[in-house]
Order: structure tokens, then C-alpha cells, then sequence
């Protein structure tokens, strides 16, 4: 299903190094791609924003003020390319990848080991049957520390339930977050 379309770009094996060209040495990326049960998905150097307090605002989900988000600049040294999520902060990025989820097959997120064990949490929310888009990604950096987090390699692991389709997709009942482009998108009612 997915060379068939339902992840793009989609890598049939696991990638765990890359080959800028030939003349260089190759270089230790956090996997990504097709693993034992699920897909890695890659953080998109697009934008990465963290919520940053406003003296005198509460934020609302029903209400969000975007003006709760900060864009971060994307950072770039011989280790690749990243964001930094400051100690004690929640963050927000955007997949890569894009999904089309077939109409029988329902995709729950869950975080990667590596940044696991440096105190990040990925929140990330299914991705329902027939639901189309870039994921937005949720992490918390729950170290006393500042933590990179790589664009361009796997941030965290999809894994696919397959079952009959069920009477009502996202797709049929309209779901507020259907066609995420590959940017942030914020809370919506």
C-alpha cells in the first residue's frame, strides 16, 4: 500500500546512514523509512514552532491564538539539520512524509527510542482511516536540558491496524483536519 501511494515520499528499507555523494564518508542519520511492523517518519524542515507564553493569555483550544506559537530557526553543523526545543517546552513540526490513509487501515504514532531517552515525548494523535495530510507532531521536551531534534531524519514510528472499513471515515465526515499541507497546523474547532 504504500508504494502504491500511501506514504510519499516513501523508502523501502530503513535508512540509518547517508551518502551526501561519493567522495564522503557516510554519515549516522536517525532511522527512517520501512521498519519491522510500521514506517519512520521524518521531521520536515519547514517550520518548527514552540509555545511561548503571552502575559495575560490563557491558551484555548476553541479559541487558539497563533500568536501562542513561535517559529524556530532550523540550525545546520556537520551533524545535519535541527531545530532546538528548549528545556521544559512543547513544540510543534511538521511530517514530511504524506499520508493517504486507505479506508481500512487506521495509523497510531508513537515516539522514537533515541529521543525518548533524551526526554522527548511524542503526543502524536491517530491518523484515521481515509485521513490525507502531512501530520503535525507534537513533542515535549521534558529534560532540564535543550534538545536537538533532526529535520530530514525519523522523528517517530507509524504503525498500521488494518480492519474492515469502517461505516463513517474521516474523509466522510468531513474531518476538520483533512489535507494538512506540509506546515504546522493549529488547533481547530
Amino acid at each position: 500500500m504504500a508504494q502504491k501511494g500511501m506514504i510519499s515520499p516513501f523508502e523501502s528499507s530503513l535508512i540509518r546512514k547517508l551518502q551526501p555523494d561519493s567522495s564522503q564518508i557516510p554519515q549516522p542519520v536517525i532511522s527512517y523509512g520501512l521498519s519491522s511492523y510500521g514506517y519512520d517518519i521524518r521531521l520536515s524542515a519547514s517550520e518548527f514552532r514552540i509555545f511561548r507564553h503571552i502575559p495575560g493569555t490563557v491558551i484555548d483550544p476553541k479559541n487558539f491564538n497563533p500568536q501562542n506559537l513561535e517559529s524556530t530557526q532550523l540550525h545546520t553543523n556537520e551533524s545535519g539539520s535541527y531545530f532546538i526545543l528548549p528545556a521544559h517546552s512543547y513544540g510543534l513540526g511538521v511530517a514530511l512524509e504524506k499520508l493517504e490513509v486507505p479506508a481500512n487501515i487506521t495509523v497510531i504514532c508513537i515516539g522514537k527510542s533515541t529521543y525518548a531517552r533524551c526526554g522527548i515525548i511524542a503526543n502524536l494523535t491517530p491518523a484515521e482511516a481515509a485521513w490525507r495530510g502531512h501530520l503535525t507532531l507534537e513533542f515535549s521536551n521534558s529534560s532540564s536540558a535543550d534538545c536537538r531534534i533532526y529535520a530530514n531524519e525519523g522523528v517517530v514510528q507509524l504503525l498500521f491496524l488494518e480492519g474492515e472499513p469502517c461505516a463513517v471515515n474521516y474523509e466522510t465526515r468531513q474531518g476538520k483536519y483533512q489535507d494538512q499541507l506540509e506546515i504546522v497546523t493549529i488547533a481547530r474547532v
